[in-house]
């Protein structure tokens, strides 16, 4: 893919699954990237995955946090110079159940993290570096859990419906993306996801036009398209 072998990009929740399968494949494609995550020891795996220092940073910490997201871009803009794509994938789902017995402090988690968190992260860059010099591109990864009622994950769905209006009008000011249903990550398991298909993948993969479960590569390779030169047009 064009345009994509000089650039520097991070990546959120990246340690293991959707997150990982997208720093591998911009790593694949030329890209410098930091990967970030909660757990230390599941990003510094994730690194070597990535091929080691030469080609990506590690640093652990909540998505959340104002202090950790100006800490990667600082580190980023000094170990690599630059900040030329930004991929909010972190995603998180504490809760599984109906919205009318929600404790409302995990809605609110769930709401920071899913949705205000990623707000944080294009203002951090664009502070940082896009204002400046421009020419950057943003991936916000939803889920179809928000453009449809999700039942037992309905305020999951309500943060990435957040996230996916909050794309629409950041593409309005800033010039800034979305994917469907995936398997768990790999090395680990998806409590959220086997619920949702643990037992009848077959006929949850039945309403996908492949007529199966996605992979994290299948995110990945899309991310990656949207973040090249080739989707300038």
């Amino acid at each position: 893919m064009r345009g994509l072998d000089t650039k520097v990009a991070v990546v959120t929740g990246a340690s293991r699954g959707i997150g990982l399968g997208i720093a591998e494949r911009l790593v694949a494609e030329g890209a410098k990237v930091v990967v970030t995550a909660r757990k230390a020891e599941a990003l510094a795996e994730a690194v070597e995955q990535l091929g080691g220092p030469e080609h990506a940073l590690g640093i652990a910490g909540n998505a959340g946090d104002a202090a950790h997201r100006d800490e990667v871009v600082a580190r980023t803009l000094e170990t690599f110079g630059s900040i030329d794509l930004l991929v909010n994938n972190t995603g998180i789902n504490p809760a599984y159940g109906p919205l009318v017995d929600l404790d409302l402090d995990v809605a609110r988690k769930i709401l920071d993290t899913n949705s205000v968190a990623a707000l944080g992260w294009v203002q951090a860059v664009h502070a940082a570096w896009m204002k400046e010099h421009g020419a950057a591109s943003v991936v916000n990864v939803s889920s179809v859990a928000g453009l449809k009622p999700a039942p037992g994950i309905a305020m999951y769905g309500a943060s990435k419906a957040t996230l996916i209006s909050l794309t629409e009008s950041l593409a309005l000011e800033l010039g800034a993306a979305r994917p469907g249903q995936r398997r768990g990550p790999r090395g680990g398991q998806d409590s959220l996801r086997q619920r949702l298909y643990e037992g009848r993948e077959e006929e949850v993969a039945s309403a996908y036009p492949l007529k199966r479960l996605g992979e994290p590569e299948d995110i990945g390779s899309v991310v990656a398209f949207l973040l090249s030169d080739d989707a300038a047009g």
